[in-house]
């Protein structure tokens, strides 16, 4: 297993458990496997095995197919579109240029999504745009937010 993969899945895997939010610690309970080696599998110090993606597959609110496709143990089916689970289905063609990509691209493209898809649905708020990512989806980068910021506050120059 390369480097750069377990980096990749241990990354992921890490945004996540932040997304939801849970600490370590919480998912080491809700696991059975310990805080410690859950954060050697993020620091990309060690690569989980299929024993252990099935243990934290639930509480981080993902499927077992979609861990072991994230780690190599399946490859990849882009004809059926990629699920987000409770968030979004891709596109199959959208699916399959996105997994040309790192993971940390993957990653913020669907968190791009998601935060459209909310805006589409109209969030009921008296805070702004910017104020309601933050909350909501603390992961984004300030570069994202303001990215996605002047594309709704500016639709007409982007085309």
């Amino acid at each position: 297993m390369t480097e750069d993969k377990r980096n990749d899945l241990g990354k992921m895997l890490k945004q996540r458990r932040l997304m939801i939010p849970l600490t370590l610690q919480e998912l080491a309970s809700a696991t059975g496997v310990s805080s410690s080696h859950l954060g050697r599998i993020e620091r990309g110090e060690r690569f989980p095995s299929a024993w252990i993606l099935r243990k934290i597959a639930k509480p981080l609110g993902l499927s077992e197919a979609e861990l072991f496709t994230s780690a190599g143990f399946l490859s990849p089916r882009p004809s059926e579109g990629v699920e987000m689970p409770n968030v979004m289905r891709l596109d199959p063609y959208v699916a399959a240029v996105l997994s040309q990509e790192s993971v940390e691209i993957q990653l913020n493209v669907l968190a791009v999504l998601t935060i459209l898809k909310s805006v589409a649905k109209g969030y009921q708020s008296n805070i702004s745009f910017a104020e309601y990512v933050r909350r909501n989806y603390p992961q984004v980068g300030e570069d994202i937010i303001t990215m996605v910021q002047d594309i709704l506050e500016h639709p007409q120059e982007q085309s």
